[in-house]
């Protein structure tokens, strides 16, 4: 398969390439427009010069099979309609744009091309987190919190509260029939938010503190007499009378913990399938976050 990734940040070096790169069945074509880092990049895996790229042209040239979208957000919907348009299956980190009407737009797109388009929420396929989805859930609480970060709120929530957000709606038992939202906001500064979603039988509470003093994600799931906590994504911790704790192995290689060489080789699966993906799911999610945007800034008027 012959596959681009497009955009060389820090997420795409340190999740992604080391996934990409180490797959034999892949032609891995990289696309920057740093000559810098594309050198830097592609000498360190070891690729020609045929598979580096300075522009999305280039790129597409080479007929690829699938691509990885790891450009700034902003970049997102101009990346992406170009890809879709000639008919390239894409794999976007989330989200798929800062405004509603552009993810909508995409979401389309795709499906009129009858391409595949498919979200990176990789928390989905993070070993503690599916597991989660076997354990009763009468009750959710999902925080992840940052160290003196407080943000403008579009760029906050479609950046990063976008996973809490996304994984309450995985996890969530059932319909949710009603969404609540608090915030602070200060200077125009999102410092923290909650977001609760209710339906029959169960309560989800997401939050995000930007001032926490720790940098931390814990995942509670709990219900007839049963909890499981998920720290880091790393540690399990089932009670149910007497604590156990499993943590993950020496040799686990992060993007497993974290489900992002998961999500890859299912994209990359349904790809060689012939299987068209959706992104209509991912789209409610950033639905949801819209409303998220929308409450906080009520708040701040």
């Amino acid at each position: 398969m012959k596959v681009g990734c497009i955009g060389l940040g820090d997420i795409a070096q340190k999740a992604y390439l080391p996934v990409l790169g180490s797959l034999p069945a892949v032609e891995l074509h990289l696309q920057t427009r740093n000559p810098a880092t594309l050198t830097r990049i592609a000498d360190g895996l070891h690729l020609p010069e045929g598979q580096r790229h300075a522009d999305l042209d280039s790129l597409l040239a080479e007929d690829l099979d699938a691509a990885f979208v790891h450009a700034a957000t902003v970049a997102h919907p101009e990346i992406v309609t170009r890809l879709l348009e000639a008919g390239v299956p894409t794999y976007v980190d989330k989200p798929l744009a800062y405004e509603l009407a552009d993810s909508e737009r995409l979401v389309a797109l795709a499906e009129e091309r009858g391409v595949s388009l498919a979200v990176g929420f990789n928390r989905r396929y993070a070993p503690g987190y599916a597991q989660c989805a076997d354990h009763p859930r009468e009750l959710i609480l999902l925080q992840k919190n940052r160290i003196g970060l407080p943000e403008e709120p579009r760029s906050m929530i479609l950046d990063d509260f976008i996973h809490v957000v996304d994984t309450l709606r995985f996890l969530a038992p059932g319909p949710v029939d009603d969404v609540t939202v608090r915030a602070r906001v200060e200077d125009g500064l999102l410092h923290h938010v909650v977001l609760q979603l209710s339906g029959d039988g169960f309560t989800a509470l997401g939050i995000m503190n930007r001032l926490s003093g720790s940098a931390e994600e814990i995942l509670e799931v709990s219900g007839q007499d049963t909890k499981r906590q998920v720290v880091n994504l790393a540690e399990v911790i089932d009670h149910k009378g007497q604590p156990t704790t499993r943590r993950r192995g020496d040799w686990v290689p992060v993007a497993r913990q974290r489900g992002i060489e998961q999500a890859v080789l299912a994209f990359l699966d349904a790809v060689r399938a012939g299987k068209v993906l959706s992104a209509r799911d991912a789209l409610a999610t950033h639905e949801l976050c819209e409303r998220v945007v929308r409450a906080v800034r009520q708040r701040a008027a």
